[in-house]
């Protein structure tokens, strides 16, 4: 019944110039059909090229029942909304209702705009900012959908976006003067009318999590649940099933104490100073907690005194805004809500503090600006067991990585899952003749002093002779530094470095210089699509073990010993192989490129655990001589230059 939709002459092969159904293809295309018919569990892992996107589309919309599809990433979201759904429902004449939905913070709260556009022509005005809320108001009077992912005018990094967006905690619902205009309740109105949601995973489990207010009715309609990029589903579950208390909610209860107190309750001076003290607490925590880009064991830091210190501060000054809070109680809308926020506030400062309770594991992590402080289960396969055999209807699990060794059980264990079938796709790509895997002799330990200069030494001159075309992963932002500083020393091309301007931005130039090296560490690893001889050169530092100090690590890890497990064979390493499977991944999208994969790590060949690797991995063949490295590209540089790639829907 399905295989037709995909067969010669098939509804695909009409709406698609140059389809080609490929038969691991048509084989998960029907056991999603039947998972969907009998509300059972699949697990597919399908590699770049098998086009499990259209495999999975196609019985779902046919089926007739309600789909959530859920992804890894916004990015990955839009181009399902607005580029494969279309595609599909175009061939299979689909009449049903398709809907896009994002977290409240994507789109636009005309009331927070309005409030601080009164607010920015006060005397501590930025021009800067004002302007851009200008701009933002006047792109509101035409937006539809209030998605500022469309707004040109703002940067998606810009500080104005949590100032004009809400949250679940300030959010002020029905009292909102501009409830019937939000763009959020229609965005969420318009899910419960459709028949096929794209939803991304931290949506999908914040709501699964805490059953979010007007959202939460939405998951429990449907009766088909999509995963693509699933292998990420049980990290971000861990987070969602958790509490967290950050300094960014806290400085937004501040600041709107701050605008409640200018705007509707001037007569109460105290409120300006609670927020002053409130914002400065939460800075002072900040600073003592050290350097960015840390995670750190809460349960360790916790008892030193000088943390004690600030989180008596910190508790000091929630507990005052709270009774400033209550004072001004039926002056505002805003400020009601910010009297419960401030007693939520209280509640989840005072449950991050008790380090007693087990079960969980409890850590913090720095930005430049910001700390948060976490609470997380050490495993969530029973909840999330649970929230399964609540919903009922069928759940699929799909992604390029979920396999380590042809063995599901790491990601199914992790999420509770009980399968009824779970298999890997061949690829389509000839990984003999496409492409080259070098680990080269005479590497120094991965860890020792001065490897970052060693490995611009032993690289530079094949990133030369490639002509840049080059990603260099890596495990840490040390070495992402330590090599960005080397290879700028020695080469005269263009070295881009993750760290220095978005990641949209980064890669555009990149594709734009057609001969740069990326040196990039996680946000590279995965979701990201480079096709054609724009990237035949893939290194990576080593392999990409977590850090053994990662707080979440060793909460897994001290799971794992609890259930008299192996942590290192049976945590650690399945990871680790997910995560190298993700970036070897970035090297071969297309059935016409050619490239050369390069594993800086001794270990691969020199460990029993080498072969767990190994075997993971696409069967590329393999040589340790950096020599034959060069002469692999310099073949592929010589051969004619393909013809200009076309955007392809192989791919889906």
């Amino acid at each position: 019944m399905i295989a037709k939709f995909f067969a010669s002459g098939g509804a695909l092969d009409k709406a698609i110039p140059g389809f080609q159904a490929r038969q691991p293809q048509i084989d998960m295309a029907q056991a999603v059909a039947d998972a969907i018919k009998a509300d059972d569990q699949l697990v597919v892992e399908a590699g770049t090229g098998t086009g499990k996107t259209f495999a999975y589309l196609v019985p779902a919309l046919v089926s007739g029942k309600k789909t959530i599809i859920s992804t890894g990433s916004k990015n990955l979201q839009e181009q399902l909304f607005h580029r494969d759904l279309p595609l599909m429902t175009d061939a299979l004449g689909f009449t049903g209702l398709v809907s896009l939905l994002k977290g409240r913070s994507n789109y636009l709260c005309l009331d927070r705009m309005s409030r601080q556009i009164t607010e920015s022509h006060g005397i501590h005005s930025d021009p800067k900012l004002l302007s851009q809320l200008v701009q933002v108001r006047t792109w509101s009077s035409s937006t539809k959908t209030g998605d500022l992912g469309e707004c040109d005018a703002i940067a998606e990094d810009s500080p104005v976006i949590p100032m004009i967006t809400s949250t679940n905690d300030n959010c002020i619902g029905r009292e909102c003067p501009s409830y019937e205009e939000c763009f959020v309740v229609k965005a969420r109105r318009k899910a419960m009318e459709s028949d096929v949601v794209v939803v991304n995973h931290h949506l999908f489990l914040a709501d699964l999590a805490i059953k979010e207010t007007g959202f939460g009715e939405l998951i429990p309609e449907a009766e088909v649940f999509i995963f693509d990029e699933a292998h990420q589903m049980p990290d971000i579950a861990s987070q969602y099933f958790g509490q967290s208390l950050s300094s960014r909610q806290i400085q937004e209860l501040a600041k709107d104490v701050e605008i409640g107190y200018r705007t509707e309750a001037k007569d109460m001076r105290q409120l300006q100073k609670t927020a002053d003290r409130l914002s400065q607490a939460a800075a002072d925590m900040r600073i003592v907690l050290g350097e960015p880009g840390f995670r750190g064991n809460w349960r360790e830091v916790i008892t030193s005194p000088a943390i004690q210190r600030e989180i008596t501060r910190l508790t000091d000054a929630l507990d005052l805004t709270h009774e400033v809070l209550k004072l001004a109680l039926g002056r505002s809308q805003l400020l009601d809500t910010a009297f419960e926020r401030a007693t939520l506030l209280k509640e989840r400062l005072k449950r991050v503090c008790d380090t007693s309770i087990t079960g969980y594991s409890y850590w913090y992590e720095c930005t430049p600006r910001h700390f948060s402080l976490h609470i997380t289960p050490l495993s969530v396969a029973e909840k999330f067991h649970e929230q399964i055999e609540q919903q009922g209807g069928s759940w699929i699990f799909t992604s390029a990585t979920l396999a380590v060794n042809d063995d599901f059980s790491h990601f199914s264990q992790r999420l509770g899952l009980t399968p009824k079938q779970q298999f890997s796709l061949e690829s389509p790509f000839d990984y003999e003749q496409q492409a080259l895997l070098c680990v080269p002799r005479f590497l120094p330990e991965p860890n020792s002093v001065g490897i970052a200069d060693r490995l611009v030494d032993m690289l530079a001159p094949v990133i030369e002779a490639n002509n840049g075309r080059c990603f260099f992963l890596c495990t840490s932002h040390q070495m992402v530094r330590d090599l960005a500083e080397g290879f700028r020393a020695r080469l005269d091309l263009p070295v881009l470095v993750q760290g220095e301007t978005t990641k949209q931005k980064l890669l555009a130039e990149y594709l734009e210089r057609g001969n740069a090296l990326l040196v990039a560490t996680g946000a590279f690893w995965e979701g990201v699509d480079v096709r054609g001889q724009a990237l035949s050169c893939v290194i990576i530092d080593k392999l990409p073990f977590t850090a053994p100090d990662d707080p979440l690590l060793k909460a897994r890890i001290e799971d794992c010993r609890l259930r008299g497990g192996d942590p290192f064979s049976q945590v650690q390493i399945p990871d680790a192989v997910i995560t190298l499977k993700q970036g070897v991944g970035r090297l071969i999208r297309d059935k016409k490129d050619k490239g050369v994969l390069v594993i800086c790590d001794n270990r691969l060949v020199t460990r029993p655990y080498g072969a767990v690797f190994l075997r993971s991995l696409p069967p590329i063949p393999r040589t340790r001589d950096v020599a034959g490295v060069g002469q692999f590209l310099s073949s592929v540089n010589n051969a004619v230059a393909p013809a200009d790639h076309e955007e392809q829907h192989s791919e889906a």
